[in-house]
């Protein structure tokens, strides 16, 4: 695979990204540098070598889970700057909108 201007700009577009003239060339370079690095990896031999699914061979060491040290609510509650009495009171930060 070529990279060039043309791919620079459909990737620039399709990540909805304005780049300068100068980081347009350096995105060719780098982009140019790393395809070359990966070229010379698969000239090395792997027929022998077995698919990897974990990088150790670490079992995870699993326990068993169990309340402890649980707070009480109105001691949770207590340093909560907004409240109710029951929950946390925060800041609406999602704002869902129906596209229908």
């Amino acid at each position: 695979m070529k990279i060039d201007k043309a791919l620079i700009s459909k990737l620039e577009k399709l990540a909805r990204l304005e780049l300068s003239e100068p980081e347009q060339d350096k995105l060719v370079t780098d982009l140019s540098s790393i395809l070359k690095m990966v070229e010379k990896l698969e000239e090395v031999d792997t027929s022998n070598v077995a698919p990897l699914s974990y990088i150790t061979e670490t079992v995870n060491a699993l326990r068993e889970d169990k309340v402890a040290h649980q707070l009480d609510r109105d001691k949770a509650l207590s340093n909560a700057p907004n409240q109710d009495g029951k929950f946390f009171k925060v800041p609406k930060v999602i704002n869902l909108k129906s596209n229908n």
